[in-house]
């Protein structure tokens, strides 16, 4: 075979037959050497490489068959076959030989019985942890001793053995020592700010869960819930993790009978309980049950008919039978209607005076029983005479300085049986979202208090607008201290608002949100938008989104980032540089497979609020983007939207609670971010590479990075060994290592001194 050496050094790259070269360095073992080449076997993929032995970097005649060497992947400009290049011998990692201490990651599949397809041995996964970095290895049904099934989670040793040929590392000899915790059952009992406890469902005992070991949907979690969990061990306490929901009914605690029984109250609930009472169950019931006297127990939730119970009262319950220690208790707990007869408590009836008068023995009706007003069945139609207005506060304002804008009533006029008749209405009776105007046409129905017959329209439903009313939409893109900013329905521009005319909670608004509004002309004929009103999102980005993924770059920011600028929207470029060749575009083909190569730089395609997937995310001119096309209905225009950027840079300090990342934001260079927002918990060092997103503080105008991920960590911790061994050396120990001068240095005159003189040297001279 024909091989020129100088064919593999093209000018410092070492490429392909297209002359690139991907600089991605390889691992392998030399499978042949003879007297000017060789071959390599690849040990991370099928292949084996031709070398020329110029292309070995050191001594050739210390390289044998078998030597672990490095390299990077060239081809031959003549026949344009791949050959290896820039050969590095690498020394074989030595594997402790002492079992180690693991647990299954993956279990080798079931359904497989031991079996694959042909040529494919089924395996799993073990870890283990060394010096703070977690390893993980493969292992074949071959490798576990013992008729032992492992499961994911199991704990196991095992001895770590490296394949010659591929230089895989595996685990073998691997022995259970301890099969993963069962799953354990309970009910929510309470709920805090950031964490809970169950009861659990094996023994009368709670356990702690923090709201970070949920895996669910926090806001639905609430009191009463069944989950399932697992019980650690941290801090030497016991704890719930991986706690998850279960359909409602699962837990069963206890067990109550069928039949009823008779007995007398003999100790009542105390109403105000004192500082040492713990007892759930205070209350004693005595009856006679299989002829035999017996003393029940009861608590607050066992009363039936919630009817204040007194000694002496004869009452009818079952009895509850505690699944996890046999306690049995009275419940279903219901007065018996002649215990006045059995008690000779006398009942009276008279009017209530004007007199002081307090209520007992008092019986919970089913709510809605109660009702303090009637509402007609029939439905009226009217016009609005009166807008009403909402209680309203200005936001961000101390309580004690402002006070709140009272609500006020509004008018509809209407026709009955031929007579017109005015009705006040407020802006809580109201159905949606929208707010009626003077001249709308609406559909209510009348309540009327039983008290005073005072009447109100309420249902409040808006059938047409009044005619000139042109309420336009739009999505809010800026909030500040005391107004905002609207992105128009086109995406075009963005129109000022005032707090004072939102219809609503302004609190309750966030970025995004589809609002209603009306235009008006202030000050100097300035634009601004009037009775906004906070409304159901309707498709504002059109609904033909492509399901192509480009990468490009942003040109031009929101004017809400760069204020300076005069156009609103802002401008994402597409460029074949960075869509083709770039990392981003080799980290983008594994999350999506539809990324366009059809990019060009010529391409660029404006945004707005609307099209980001974070509303809150501030883009940066220079930014990388990844993103997708839409048309808005309105106009036919191509736009950019759910719009993700693709930030990385390197944690430069962390203090305590927050640090600063580098990543140059408006006129600062560092990125301020809080220790919170490091996502799983956990902890970034100075040198970390990060991926995060950029939030505007509204109030403050300042950014802050959030969302931050860790991508690479550089900053390798300090084994325990050589922390403890630290810890335990003091200045004054005798026996500690110290520094000490066996042979002073000597100059090369063999003084202790650099003696000899220095001279000028002529060139061509010799001394």
């Amino acid at each position: 075979m024909s091989f020129d050496p100088s064919l593999l050094h093209n000018n410092g790259h070492g490429g392909f037959a297209n002359g690139t070269s991907m600089g991605i360095r390889e691992t392998g073992v030399v499978e042949k050497l003879l007297a000017s080449y060789g071959f390599i076997q690849c040990s991370e993929r099928q292949a084996r490489l031709f070398f020329h032995c110029s292309q070995y970097n050191g001594n050739l005649q210390e390289l044998k068959i078998g030597d672990d060497v490095e390299f990077e992947v060239s081809s031959d400009r003549r026949t344009g076959k791949p050959v290896a290049v820039k050969l590095v011998k690498i020394k074989a990692e030595m594997l402790p030989e002492e079992r180690i201490s693991g647990q299954v990651v993956s279990a080798i599949p079931s359904h497989l019985d031991g079996k694959s397809a042909p040529g494919q041995v089924p395996t799993g996964s073990v870890c283990y942890e060394r010096n703070g970095e977690v390893f993980y290895l493969t292992y074949t049904p071959e490798d576990v001793e013992g008729n032992v099934t492992l499961d994911t989670g199991d704990k196991v040793s095992f001895y770590m053995e490296t394949n010659k040929h591929t230089g895989a590392v595996s685990a073998h000899n691997i022995v259970l020592v301890k099969k993963k915790q069962s799953r354990c059952q309970g009910v929510v009992c309470a709920t805090k700010e950031a964490f809970g406890f169950i009861e659990r469902g094996d023994v009368v005992k709670e356990i702690f869960f923090h709201y970070s070991e949920f895996k669910g949907d926090l806001e639905a979690l609430q009191a009463g819930d069944d989950v399932e969990f697992t019980i650690k061990e941290r801090n030497g306490k016991e704890v719930a993790t991986d706690v998850r929901l279960l359909p409602q009914g699962t837990v069963i605690f206890e067990d109550i009978s069928i039949e009823t029984f008779e007995g007398t109250v003999t100790k009542v609930i105390p109403k105000v309980p004192t500082k040492n009472q713990n007892d759930p169950l205070p209350g004693r019931i005595s009856a006679r049950i299989n002829f035999t006297d017996k003393e029940l127990l009861f608590g607050e939730k066992d009363t039936k008919s919630k009817v204040t119970l007194l000694e002496g009262d004869h009452v009818q319950f079952n009895i509850s039978t505690d699944r996890r220690d046999k306690l049995e208790r009275a419940t279903n707990i219901d007065i018996l209607p002649g215990t006045f007869h059995f008690t000779k408590e006398s009942r009276e009836m008279d009017m209530l005076s004007a007199q002081r008068n307090h209520a007992v023995r008092i019986k919970k009706l089913p709510k809605g029983t109660v009702s303090f007003h009637t509402q007609s069945e029939l439905r009226f139609v009217g016009v609005v005479e009166k807008e009403a207005v909402p209680a309203t506060t200005t936001k961000n304002s101390s309580p004690s300085k402002v006070k709140e804008k009272e609500a006020e009533e509004g008018l509809i006029a209407y026709e009955e049986s031929g007579v017109k008749n005015t009705l006040p209405y407020y802006i809580k009776d109201l159905e949606g979202g929208a707010y009626p105007q003077v001249g709308d046409k609406v559909e209510f129905s009348i309540s009327e208090v039983k008290r005073t017959g005072q009447q109100s329209a309420v249902s409040l439903k808006i059938l047409n607008r009044a005619v000139g009313t042109k309420r336009l939409h739009g999505y809010i893109a800026t909030l500040k201290d005391n107004f905002g900013f609207i992105e128009t329905a086109n995406h075009d521009q963005e129109i000022f608002f005032h707090y004072s005319e939102v219809c609503g909670d302004v609190d309750n608004m966030d970025l995004g949100d589809t609002v209603e509004y009306t235009l008006s002309k202030g000050k100097g004929n300035k634009i601004s938008a009037e009775k906004v009103t906070k409304v159901a999102a309707v498709n504002g980005i059109g609904e033909d989104v492509s399901n192509t993924v480009f990468l490009g770059k942003v040109v031009r920011p929101l004017r809400s980032v760069d204020p300076s600028q005069t156009d609103y929207q802002g401008l994402i470029e597409l460029t074949e540089e960075e869509t083709m060749n770039s990392p981003h575009f080799l980290l983008t083909t594994v999350i999506c497979s539809n990324i366009s190569l059809e990019a060009s730089k010529d391409q660029s395609y404006p945004f707005g609020i609307v099209g980001m997937a974070n509303k809150g995310d501030c883009l940066q001119k220079g930014e990388m983007v990844k993103f997708q096309l839409c048309t808005v209905s309105q106009t036919g225009q191509m736009m950019a939207c759910n719009i993700v950027p693709q930030r990385r840079a390197l944690v430069e300090c962390v203090k305590d609670q927050f640090g600063f990342i580098t990543y140059e934001v408006g006129e600062s260079k560092k990125l301020f971010f809080h220790v919170k927002e490091v996502q799983d918990g956990l902890e970034l060092q100075a040198g970390d590479e990060v991926e995060f997103s950029v939030i505007l503080n509204q109030r403050t105008g300042k950014t802050v990075g959030c969302n931050i991920r860790i991508l690479l960590s550089l900053a390798t911790p300090r084994p325990d060994r050589l922390v403890n061994r630290l810890k335990s050396i003091t200045l004054d120990d005798t026996n500690a290592p110290r520094l000490v001068i066996i042979r002073q240095p000597r100059g090369p005159d063999n003084s202790k001194g650099f003696n000899v003189e220095r001279k000028s040297h002529q060139p061509g001279v010799i001394d």
